[in-house]
């Protein structure tokens, strides 16, 4: 069995095969023209997937030595994501699956963030808890099945990854200032500077107020000091890194003596974070938690997640409706 998955949610394009639940290749192209703007530009991002779709796809298949005759299905990130971006994953997915005759899987993105843990040893026991952590998301997950998947908890404004981009940003580092954050903060003290923490009901996150309460300390201490940011970077990255990873870790906690589930996992592009991941492990080994953290290829945005995904909604003939109607223009 035999899938070629799509991901094109964001700015980056990638392709992957799958066969019989194992990864031969995962191609992903990164969109660098992001970086002078300070963020992504949707129309930029749509038309660099266009431009790397079709490479990228062809040297999935040429790694994983793999024929488009040899395919079974062909899946794709259905969302969340830029729209203009899901749709040139979407329609280049959908037009090679009518073209081969093949069955097409959509997936839910953050559903593949999740399932990025069984792309390889070890895989985490159901039922457990992972916590999704990205530029858009935020999200406390029970996970009692590849298929069933529940949020016990989500942010209420905006999400960590945004936090973590909107700060360095406001210490004037470039885009995507998060992992600027995070090389700095190795060096520096975490308790240099404190920040609030916020109070939130039940396992819900806030991050807003702590962007808007970092932004004032900052031009406190600039007003006194001009040269603040400069001579101190490396402290006010610690500072603020141990702040969001102690808001992340608070909720996991709490989520974790609710359910009584050992069984911890995090997911998505923060959980790249040096801190986070170095932070989980330690209260793990205190709480006798059973942690998985994912390589570092499968927690940024990539096809091999999509796949994985793909493979067991293949297994439950899980695929989308492919009718082509000729009033399809009339539809709604």
């Amino acid at each position: 069995m035999n899938i070629l998955a799509i991901e094109s949610s964001c700015d980056e394009t990638s392709a992957a095969v799958l066969s019989n639940g194992k990864i031969y290749s995962n191609v992903v192209a990164t969109q660098l023209i992001h970086t002078q703007y300070g963020g992504v530009v949707p129309e930029l991002a749509s038309r660099a997937h266009q431009q790397h779709i079709l490479p990228v796809v062809d040297k999935a298949l040429n790694y994983a030595k793999v024929t488009k005759k040899d395919l079974h299905a062909i899946a794709f990130t259905k969302g969340p994501g830029l729209l203009g971006a899901l749709l040139v994953g979407t329609s280049f997915a959908k037009s090679m699956a009518l073209g081969l005759g093949l069955p097409l899987i959509e997936v839910n993105h953050m559903q593949a963030h999740v399932l990025a843990h069984f792309i390889q040893d070890p895989k985490p026991e159901f039922p457990f808890l992972c916590l999704t952590v990205s530029g858009g998301h935020t999200q406390i997950v029970k996970v009692n099945s590849p298929l069933d998947m529940e949020i016990i908890g989500q942010t209420r404004d905006d999400a960590v990854g945004e936090a973590f981009d909107k700060t360095a940003k406001l210490l004037d580092l470039p885009y995507p200032g998060g992992p600027l954050i995070d090389k700095y903060a190795k060096t520096g003290n975490p308790l240099a500077y404190g920040f609030p923490l916020p109070e939130m009901p039940g396992l819900d996150f806030s991050f807003s107020g702590i962007k808007t309460s970092f932004m004032y300390f900052l031009q406190k201490q600039v007003r006194e000091n001009p040269n603040f940011i400069q001579e101190n970077i490396e402290d006010i990255c610690a500072s603020i890194q141990y702040t969001l990873v102690n808001i992340l870790l608070k909720k996991l906690k709490k989520a974790a003596k609710e359910t009584g589930i050992k069984e911890i996992a995090i997911a998505g592009g923060v959980s790249a974070n040096s801190g986070l991941r170095t932070s989980l492990l330690e209260l793990g080994e205190k709480l006798n938690w059973k942690v998985y953290i994912p390589d570092f290829e499968y927690c940024t945005d990539n096809a091999a997640m999509i796949a994985m995904a793909a493979h067991y909604k293949f297994l439950e003939n899980d695929f989308c409706d492919q009718t082509v109607s000729p009033m399809a223009r009339m539809e709604f």
